[in-house]
């Protein structure tokens, strides 16, 4: 498939920055609707994708070449090159992270009920996000016989971006009921969030055969890991603190 999607006076629109830029959109939507029903300031929401979304594009791009810099040392010119291609999400989710807690720590914001907000949107542009790795035939996996299979050069394989892409769908849905049904802890829906993805990305990334390396472990595992650890420890640590103030 050509990533190419259309030409606007000679410059190349890729299908990579439409489906990230739709992506964008929804989740921003998403997110100004959820503040709208818990009376945040829209206003504070979109300051803060202003902010985000920049940040989370240059982490991501900042862990790809940190972990390819075997090649990016040698060709300084590429490591600005985005339509080259090189964006990783986990950099994206901790820059993103960073800046919004502080951000919402200048603005005196609860930085666990902002998150809340944006969780759903989160996933739910990494569910659209991924299928432009599937029109720049990336990030998939290791050759299979499975019928559901795609061809790559020659070669039936794994359709990893595919089985995250429908995953992280099913956890987006799992997040809006969880959140209007169950949720009793602010920081829930974000930590359901990251657990969730996390999970499904360690088992992805044992497929794929682009993965990150640090030595002999795979970066993305290792995170991936972490993220687990992390999201388990704060869900006890924040439903512990909810039943202390009982």
């Amino acid at each position: 498939m050509n990533p190419v999607a259309f030409k606007i006076f000679g410059i190349e629109i890729m299908w990579y920055g439409i489906f990230i830029s739709v992506a964008v959109v929804m989740g921003t939507i998403l997110a100004l609707r959820e503040a709208n029903r818990l009376g945040v300031e829209e206003d504070s929401v979109i300051d803060l994708l202003l902010y985000a979304i920049p940040a989370a594009i240059i982490g991501a791009r900042i862990y790809y070449v940190a972990f390819n810099w075997n090649y990016y040392g040698r060709n300084l010119k590429e490591i600005l090159n985005f339509r080259g291609g090189g964006l990783a999400i986990h950099g994206s989710i901790i820059a993103a992270t960073i800046v919004a807690i502080i951000f919402t720590r200048i603005r005196r914001l609860n930085f666990w009920q902002v998150a809340d907000i944006c969780a759903p949107s989160l996933i739910l542009g990494q569910a659209i996000g991924r299928w432009g790795n599937y029109v720049n035939q990336e990030a998939y996996g290791v050759p299979t016989d499975l019928p559901w299979g795609i061809m790559v050069d020659g070669v039936k394989v794994h359709p990893t971006f595919l089985y995250e892409s429908l995953w992280n769908f099913l956890v987006f849905l799992f997040l809006l009921w969880y959140r209007r049904n169950r949720a009793e802890v602010s920081g829930e829906i974000f930590l359901l969030y990251l657990m969730l993805y996390s999970a499904i990305r360690f088992f992805v990334e044992g497929l794929r055969i682009d993965s990150l390396m640090l030595g002999p472990i795979r970066v993305a595992q290792l995170v991936s890991v972490l993220g687990v650890i992390l999201s388990l420890y704060y869900l006890r640590r924040r439903r512990t603190e909810k039943d202390a103030e009982k």
